[in-house]
């Protein structure tokens, strides 16, 4: 038998991972995990998040250990340097396979190509899978062999792949116990504990909120499947409910497979609220996919060029405003202050923050889409670039640009009693359900009058989108 190599990336688990799986099927398996904290600063990965892979990681190596799988972990700076790490360990090892979950962002797409180059040179064979996604981008194609441009038509094609799709719908394989490996030769160079890596400062808050773990994240999918996604249509849109799945960190670090969740889901197949999820998780596919087959917006870049010349504005002012939720528009603030406190926010306030910032204060969408980056556990670049530029109106298949939420409206409608706004905003905690989506003269002194009106905001944004068209 030939040895093995898993390297686990954004798939922190050992249920339902097809690279571990296959590793572990061909042979005696080695798992290593390489931390790259200069490059989670170039990605503007947040505090809670890094802490987050950090907690899951402890996890992941108790799993590995009950099947005989010894998690070796290495830290370098950044992706530069992971290609020659691999060449040493696939040699200090005697590795004949390596096996990984392939990832879509185009600097890990580089990354990995240059490791492909690596087992090249030495012969070592490499195993890649489409975990990260319900299924392969490159099979969900229009007529004419091109890529699609529009969120329902992709949706139709990837669901009719899915339900196609043997390995997706079937129950995941039984892991078995690791075969036995030959002692590691030493410490390997780069190699660190856990506890060594270069983490930041974590607060107790964050793992009160987020337990770590594959059973945490099964837990609370069993509980989101069992007990709320029947009303998930009716309430999803309502953030002082607790309607949503709250699975959005797991999936990012993949700490829970999108497989395992559509599965879940499929369980109750003949309820519509079941249908509305699987919707968001084919939303969530169709920004990987986007990310796959149009990679110039993983350079900064709108996906719609026609917006290129949008005269954004550079208000660092009104930004950090908006930053602290001090806008004057309780519902936003109520959004960017829950996104402070809990390092996550509600999807509907997440649009409707957007659009405020984008729109009616026509701040650059890019500032945005980073301090989202900067602050959110579930912080996934193609989710966050392809929310923002929705909202925007600069990405595919994105709300028209003269969609211009107004956050009064949003805020009387989604949260009328004012409970969520009361939860983040304790300065309003005292005002009526009528007053507190727009206090005006009620206002304490305390409470910033509006940073725009919204009719003058929405002109702007108009006559900035037309004339920029023409």
């Amino acid at each position: 038998m030939y040895n093995q190599l898993c390297w686990f990336r954004n798939d922190l688990r050992v249920r339902d991972n097809p690279a571990f799986s296959s590793a572990l099927e061909a042979g005696p398996t080695y798992a290593i995990y390489i931390a790259t904290p200069g490059q989670w600063q170039l990605h503007d990965d947040a505090p809670i998040k890094i802490d987050f892979w950090r907690r899951n990681l402890i996890e992941l190596k108790r799993e590995l250990q009950k099947l005989d799988v010894d998690l070796l972990i290495f830290e370098v700076a950044s992706y530069k340097q992971i290609p020659e790490l691999i060449n040493k360990v696939l040699q200090q090892l005697n590795i004949a396979q390596l096996h990984y979950n392939r990832e879509y962002p185009l600097n890990e797409r580089m990354r990995d190509q240059l490791v492909d180059s690596e087992c090249a040179k030495l012969k070592v064979l490499i195993s890649s899978f489409d975990d990260l996604l319900l299924g392969p981008p490159q099979f969900v194609l229009n007529k004419s062999g091109s890529p699609f441009k529009v969120f329902t038509p992709f949706a139709r094609k990837a669901l009719a792949e899915i339900q196609n799709s043997s390995n997706l719908l079937n129950t995941p394989i039984k892991i078995e116990k690791n075969r036995e490996l030959p002692p590691i030769p030493g410490r390997l160079e780069d190699q660190v504990e856990i506890d060594g890596i270069n983490w930041p400062e974590a607060k107790s808050q964050w793992e009160l909120h987020w337990p770590a773990g594959e059973s945490a994240a099964c837990d609370q999918l069993d509980a989101f499947a069992q007990n709320q996604i029947s009303a998930y249509k009716e309430q999803r849109d309502k953030p002082a409910v607790n309607a949503t799945s709250q699975l959005s960190a797991y999936l990012t670090a993949g700490v829970i497979s999108a497989a395992d969740c559509w599965r879940a889901a499929q369980k109750y197949f003949d309820n519509t609220g079941v249908e509305t999820w699987q919707n968001e998780l084919l939303w969530r596919e169709f920004y990987r996919y986007t990310v796959v087959h149009f990679p110039h917006v993983c350079m900064h870049k709108s996906y719609r060029e026609n917006t290129n010349h949008i005269p954004w504005r550079h208000d660092k002012e009104e930004f950090e405003m908006w930053c602290q939720g001090q806008t004057g528009y309780p519902l936003v603030d109520a959004g960017m202050r829950q996104l402070l406190s809990r390092g996550w926010m509600h999807n509907r306030v997440r649009m409707v923050t957007a659009m405020f910032l984008s729109k009616h204060l026509l701040i650059d969408w890019r500032w945005g889409e980073r301090w989202f980056m900067q602050n959110l556990i579930d912080g996934d670049f193609a989710s966050n670039n392809g929310g923002w530029q929705w909202s925007a109106s600069t990405g595919v298949d994105a709300a028209p640009y003269f969609r211009i939420f107004n956050p009064i409206t949003q805020s009387k409608r989604f949260d009328a009693a004012g409970n969520y706004i009361r939860s983040y905003i304790p300065e309003l905690a005292q005002l009526s359900d009528n007053c507190i989506h727009e206090p005006g003269d009620r206002r304490p002194n305390n409470y910033p009058s509006p940073l725009v009106d919204h009719k003058f905001g929405r002109a702007r944004a108009l006559r900035a989108f037309k004339d920029s068209a023409s």
